[in-house]
């Protein structure tokens, strides 16, 4: 064993038993096989009053986890590490190490101060709960009464907001933000969501973030910097532009709900340049792929009406966008943000950056779906090839 894999082994080993481990991963294997995992994730958790290390063996398809002894986990970790992956890096409460492993077999290790939040060791985490409606804010953007209480207009937006928590609240619980981390909702309109992540962030989750909403209607903007300011909430800025001209000098989570049309793509490419940890976007109106594609002859009979032919568009387009973004090593999940009763416009993407995520498989996809259905281009694909 190499100096720079032994100091990564005992790194991890003192923090593990200090209490000070936040996660651990492997990536980058090396063979290209399904049946390998594209990586390793493993954290500590309790079980039964002991703490065990739980390892998520990442697919392309699925996880699985398991739960070792903790120094049984490392010692599996450690194996796999020499025979199956790469690359591994240690997340402690205060230390980032990486270690990068050529395919010579020469070993290097890079070091860098971090801050990450004390890991939650409890295997079934609280159940998320509900923004609380007697939230000052709540009033001033007119969802409820001065007395806490849901209007019946604001019931469907109410809804809304608590279910977009909710993914947030479960994506930054396995994929930890680094303190000071900057969130961004671009397009945020009149605030309902900006100011509800930055609430349940700050205030419940009690991290250390920063949250900034970008909209193109001063009066929005104003509007939203005095109810910041009643409610005393110190980290979140409001600022008026728009998605190409705002060019934060951190970016760590990218928000765009309801991007019409390409606007959706300028916001995954501002995400994606700015090495975003997590992308969340809510896409509507796709039109740039409808106007440029070709329904192939034995798929007519179904696409034959224009309602069909819409959604095909639409999906078409989404998939196209999770496919770029896993070339770019994300994980990406597309699923219905919530019920059409509540918004017609209910579909999700999200993105989270991945350390085992390959883009030649998805390289391959993309461009079969492109030739399937005669699209000579899509926007993100061109603004991603510069």
């Amino acid at each position: 064993m190499s100096e720079a894999i032994d100091t990564f082994w005992s790194a991890a080993g003192r923090a593990l038993h200090a209490g000070r481990l936040a996660k651990l991963t492997l990536s980058k294997p090396r063979r290209k096989d399904p049946a390998t995992p594209r990586n390793l994730y493993a954290r500590p958790v309790e079980l039964k009053g002991e703490t065990v290390l739980q390892v998520t063996h990442r697919y392309a398809d699925r996880e699985e986890a398991k739960n070792y002894a903790p120094e049984a986990g490392l010692a599996y970790l450690t194996d796999q590490l020499a025979t199956t992956y790469y690359n591994g890096d240690l997340f402690t409460l205060d230390e980032q190490l990486s270690l990068l492993q050529s395919r010579k077999g020469n070993a290097r290790l890079r070091g860098e101060p971090a801050r990450h939040e004390t890991p939650v060791l409890a295997h079934n985490r609280q159940k998320y709960r509900d923004i609380p409606a007697d939230r000052p804010y709540l009033h001033a953007l007119g969802i409820t009464t001065a007395d806490g209480q849901v209007t019946a207009a604001g019931r469907r937006k109410y809804k809304q907001i608590n279910k977009f928590v909710e993914i947030v609240d479960n994506l930054v619980h396995h994929h930890p933000l680094p303190a000071g981390a900057h969130l961004v909702d671009m397009g945020s309109g009149s605030g309902y969501l900006t100011f509800v992540l930055y609430d349940h962030l700050t205030n419940t989750l009690g991290l250390e973030v920063n949250v900034t909403g970008v909209e193109l209607r001063p009066a929005l903007v104003e509007k939203g910097r005095q109810i910041a300011a009643e409610n005393g909430f110190d980290r979140l800025n409001f600022v008026e532009g728009y998605i190409d001209s705002y060019h934060p000098d951190r970016l760590d989570v990218l928000i765009a709900l309801h991007a019409c049309d390409t606007a959706t793509d300028d916001a995954l490419f501002r995400g994606i340049t700015a090495g975003a940890e997590i992308m969340i976007v809510a896409p509507c109106c796709q039109k740039q792929v409808r106007r440029d594609m070709e329904v192939p002859d034995d798929l007519r009979p179904l696409l034959d009406s224009g309602i069909m032919l819409e959604r095909q568009a639409a999906m078409l387009t989404d998939g196209l966008r999770a496919l770029y973004l896993q070339g770019r090593g994300y994980a990406t999940r597309i699923f219905e943000f919530i019920p059409l009763e509540h918004t017609a416009k209910n579909v999700m993407i999200t993105a989270v950056k991945s350390e085992g995520q390959a883009g030649g498989g998805a390289r391959v996809q993309w461009e079969a779906l492109k030739q399937r259905f005669g699209v000579k281009r899509h926007y993100l694909e061109e603004l991603l090839k510069g």
